[in-house]
């Protein structure tokens, strides 16, 4: 039997799959199905476009403002670009961090509100592999590197000397014991002359990776009082023993006390009770996308405030522009110059409590009336913008703490520039307030983004929550995804897209034939 052949029905066909294509555009419903006609009815056949992620990439990010740092670091960094080739932020985080733990034992800032704040910051720098995050950290860290070797030469030969006079002395303590011949009085007055047990050498270490609160507790009873967290591979530390989900909430905490300036307390069973006052901690931490993702999209850690505490950076990309060139010959003139001032501030006899090895008691430093109406007036904005639907509402626990970033970033500025010096000057302070401008622009996203909580974590989370509704929706794809978070939780602000960041199904095809 022939098989009949009906020319207008295949022309049919043929016109309503042209006009579906010439649609692809324009349609604002198009889901890449085309009409197609068959014997018995009308059908979609389905032809759905590749999966397309559901978070939206960063935003282009704003220039590190490297003229704030002033002169010295600011051609550290410079130097740091001009031989590696990495993106300008994560220089300057890696130059900033390095001079906040050089500095920040010898002064705290003085508000005007009265309060006095210790100068530390604790920075993240996200950036995808390869973008050189450990060489700039070698780079800038090399000074820091320098006087942890210097130290710990000292402490080999302090330490055979205290082993000689501890032993000594415990021989004379015994001997002064027994030749009181069991008189109270005449056992004192021996033990008095005597005098103290002498002191073990302090802990030749200024920096580590992925300690434990319990861990740093204990190093600031033995070593120094001015330490820094440093890791070039910021998993270590996120995914460490200490951000445990047992051990998340008092890390957080204990961390979040030690920036604000508190003694440290401790009451365990085994080490006993005991108290370190005078203790300041820096940190940096260099993080891949996914690995910040972790931390910053963490529900417990943006409640508790530890957050709010950190400084984020995301420079863009710099792969592909790379090519070999011959570095400047000023860029190893001006690391040098920058590593001698900052081991000549590190060399610098630190303010120490009366009688105490590793007790600080930093200086006061107050802020001139010129730096003052700066910082009232910066801090007088930020209190508007956090007015209900103001502008920096979203990231209301950062912006809370900006004008105390920007003042302890000053501080850090001024004291690089003059470890001594007594003022806080306005120079500095418009510094500071730039540096806390482009933190605050970087986690807010950018001008007109939103840095809010996430509205769903991961993917799987997110498919998983969309099965369950059991509701269809339909928009277009590219309007879903401009309502959907980036990795770090910045989704836009228009309000015009917040339905559709709410939309409770996804679905990759969808076939439905006509009545």
């Amino acid at each position: 039997m022939q098989q009949s052949c009906d020319p207008e029905a295949s022309c049919w066909r043929a016109a309503k799959v042209d006009c579906a294509r010439l649609n692809r555009e324009t349609s604002p419903c198009y889901d890449g199905s085309e009409m197609v006609r068959t014997k018995d009815r009308v059908t979609l056949s389905v032809n759905p476009e590749p999966p397309r992620p559901l978070a939206r990439e960063l935003p282009p990010a704003d220039p590190f403002p490297i003229d704030a740092l002033g002169p010295l670091l600011r051609d550290a960094v410079q130097a740091i670009h001009d031989k590696l080739q990495a993106p300008l932020a994560i220089g300057g985080q890696s130059v900033l961090g390095t001079a906040t733990l050089a500095v920040q034992g010898h002064a705290d800032v003085q508000l005007p509100t009265g309060q006095t704040r210790p100068v530390s910051s604790f920075l993240i720098t996200i950036a995808e592999s390869g973008e050189r995050k450990s060489a700039c950290d070698a780079e800038a860290l090399w000074p820091i590197r320098h006087r942890e070797k210097i130290l710990r030469e000292q402490h080999d030969q302090d330490l055979s000397n205290y082993q000689n006079e501890k032993g000594a002395w415990e021989c004379a303590r015994d001997k002064a014991t027994k030749g009181g011949k069991g008189d109270r009085a005449a056992v004192k007055l021996a033990l008095d002359k005597l005098g103290p047990m002498p002191r073990a050498p302090l802990e030749p270490i200024l920096t580590c990776t992925e300690p434990t609160f319990e861990g740093l507790c204990k190093l600031f009873a033995v070593g120094h009082p001015s330490l820094g967290i440093f890791a070039t591979e910021g998993g270590h530390f996120i995914g460490g023993h200490g951000m445990s989900d047992d051990n998340k909430l008092r890390t957080a905490t204990g961390l979040s006390s030690v920036w604000d300036g508190d003694p440290i307390r401790r009451v365990r069973a085994g080490d006993g009770p005991y108290v370190l006052p005078g203790r300041r901690l820096a940190v940096h931490l260099m993080v891949q996308p996914d690995v910040a993702a972790i931390l910053l999209n963490d529900r417990l850690l943006t409640n508790q405030g530890l957050l709010s505490r950190f400084l984020v950076t995301a420079p863009d990309s710099a792969a592909g522009t790379r090519l070999w060139r011959e570095p400047a010959p000023t860029s190893d003139a001006a690391l040098k110059r920058y590593g001698a001032r900052l081991l000549e501030t590190m060399e610098a006899r630190l303010p120490l409590v009366e009688g105490k090895a590793n007790e600080l008691k930093p200086r006061q430093l107050p802020l001139s009336q010129a730096a003052r109406r700066l910082w009232i007036g910066f801090a007088d904005y930020i209190e508007c913008a956090l007015a209900p639907q103001g502008e920096l509402e979203s990231i209301r626990g950062l912006a809370n703490k900006l004008p105390e970033h920007a003042a302890r970033l000053a501080a850090v500025l001024a004291l690089v520039n003059d470890v001594h010096t007594s003022e806080l000057m306005a120079p500095e302070m418009s510094a500071g307030i730039a540096l806390a401008q482009h933190y605050a622009a970087r986690r807010y996203g950018c001008s007109g983004w939103d840095a809010s909580e996430p509205i769903f974590s991961s993917p799987k989370n997110c498919s998983a929550g969309y099965s369950e509704a059991g509701v269809r929706r339909r928009c277009r794809f590219p309007t879903f995804i401009n309502g959907a978070p980036t990795p770090f939780g910045i989704r836009p602000r228009r309000k015009s897209l917040s339905p559709f960041s709410k939309i409770m199904v996804v679905w990759c095809g969808y076939q439905e034939a006509p009545p």
